[in-house]
């Protein structure tokens, strides 16, 4: 097969992409030439930790939005890899909330043992891709960080796996330029030990908004006032944690809200979301949409309508993830190996149309979470990506809602049963609340 592929990112979408063509080789199948391009010096993208925020070494915009101390916020077993489960990667069962570290080594297991990594360009960050219609291939333009070099080839098709949490929206608010304290947004936080002994407000209610405040509440922070714009989130929170209306502005320490009342501040944590920002895209391939379960002009979530040779990964506002991006990694290896083909344009758009039209008509978080669950399921039906049980995944998601609800400084310390191998999760060693240490070693003592 003479087709080049170019894969951008090597984070867990990318990384889906690069395992699902292995797959098909491993199984003698003649695959495209891949090259895939990674910013970063590592694979793993969001789930690389590394302490600098801002700028990196080259001058590149950090990707990292990776902070010490984070726990997976949702069940493993909505997660796992149908072709790689956790108890074989660890060797045995393991708690349902991994940290950072444990998931890193996880999907860094799957990706070594495929032998994959000689595809990827490392330190390498994409700055153009544009479509020549006479050739009908993609000019894919990069620059070689270390070497300070830039050069452009060509590829039959592109693959966006960059993923949309790496360019912080950054609201501003009355004050905020003689703050005397530290603003900050969530795609720059490391640490919560920094804010010990603080007084943080929180902006926003994001998943980031919960988990960052959580961090900081059980490494020691004084205290924890979140802003909403429409609702408060509403869980039981601990007694030195407050939910208020909107920021309007702040005056030296002050900050008042849209109901009147103020508190004393000691730092801003801004976790207002990210962006889907793609400035390396030509415009008529360039992505443009707000964060929702089904982004528009893309064709069964993956394929861009205007130009089907063009694909995009993990663009969705997500419940699932890894194995939803393995779902649409297999579905777009399979297209692009000419295994399945594309209906017409309109066709596309009107099958697009009508996954939004029941996006639009969701009413809550449970049938948000089956509506991502069934997509998933469609996707996987198309090609050879191995089942698993999406029910079980979903009721894993269930039984999360609630335990949050329950508690949400203590839903970690449940466990859910494995889609894949049927085992229930064994409880942590240790409560969430309490573990300290956060490392491989320490997490997986028995």
């Amino acid at each position: 097969m003479t087709k080049r592929v170019a894969v951008i990112g090597a984070g867990p979408s990318g990384l889906a992409q690069l395992r699902a063509f292995q797959s098909a080789q491993q199984a003698d199948s003649e695959i495209p030439e891949i090259v895939c391009f990674e910013k970063q010096s590592n694979w793993g993208g969001l789930w690389n930790y590394t302490w600098r925020t801002g700028l990196d070494q080259y001058g590149e915009p950090v990707h990292g939005s990776m902070y010490r101390y984070l726990w997976s916020n949702g069940p493993k077993e909505g997660l796992e890899f149908a072709d790689y489960s956790f108890e074989e990667h660890f060797g045995k069962p393991i708690a349902s909330y991994p940290p950072r570290a444990v998931l890193f080594d996880y999907i860094e297991g799957r990706v070594k043992k495929a032998g994959v990594r000689d595809w990827i360009r490392f330190n390498t960050a994409v700055r153009q891709v544009s479509f020549d219609q006479s050739s009908g291939q993609f000019d894919v333009t990069v620059n070689d960080l270390p070497e300070g070099k830039q050069y452009t080839e060509q590829f039959d098709n592109v693959i966006v796996a960059s993923g949309h949490f790496s360019t912080p929206n950054v609201p501003e608010f009355k004050g905020f330029d003689l703050f005397p304290g530290r603003i900050l947004h969530a795609h720059d936080f490391r640490d919560a030990a920094e804010f010990k002994d603080k007084n943080i407000l929180i902006i926003g209610t994001s998943y980031s908004a919960e988990d960052i405040g959580s961090q900081c509440w059980k490494y020691g922070c004084k205290s924890v006032t979140v802003s909403h714009r429409t609702a408060a989130m509403g869980y039981d929170w601990p007694d030195n944690w407050e939910e208020v209306p909107l920021l309007t502005q702040v005056d030296g320490n002050t900050a008042t809200f849209k109901d009147g009342t103020s508190k004393e501040i000691d730092a801003i944590i801004l976790c207002t979301g990210y962006l889907h920002y793609f400035p390396f895209m030509a415009e008529d391939l360039r992505l443009e949409t707000n964060n929702r379960l089904y982004p528009g002009n893309l064709y069964n979530g993956v394929v861009w309508e205007d130009n089907p040779k063009l694909m995009y990964l993990g663009m969705q506002d997500q419940w699932y993830t890894f194995n939803m991006f393995d779902a649409q990694a297999w579905y777009a290896r399979d297209v692009i190996m000419g295994r399945l083909e594309l209906p017409s344009k309109a066709d596309m758009r009107a099958d697009t149309l009508h996954w939004q039209a029941q996006e639009d008509a969701i009413a809550d978080d449970y049938e948000s979470i089956t509506y991502q669950g069934d997509y998933t399921l469609r996707l996987m039906a198309m090609t050879d990506y191995p089942e698993f049980d999406i029910t079980g995944a979903n009721n894993a998601f269930f039984e999360w809602k609630k335990h949050k609800k329950a508690g949400i400084m203590t839903f970690r310390d449940h466990g859910y049963k494995s889609a894949l191998t049927g085992t229930q999760a064994p409880a942590h060693h240790t409560p969430w609340k309490d573990a300290l240490d956060d490392s491989l070693d320490v997490y997986l003592q028995n």
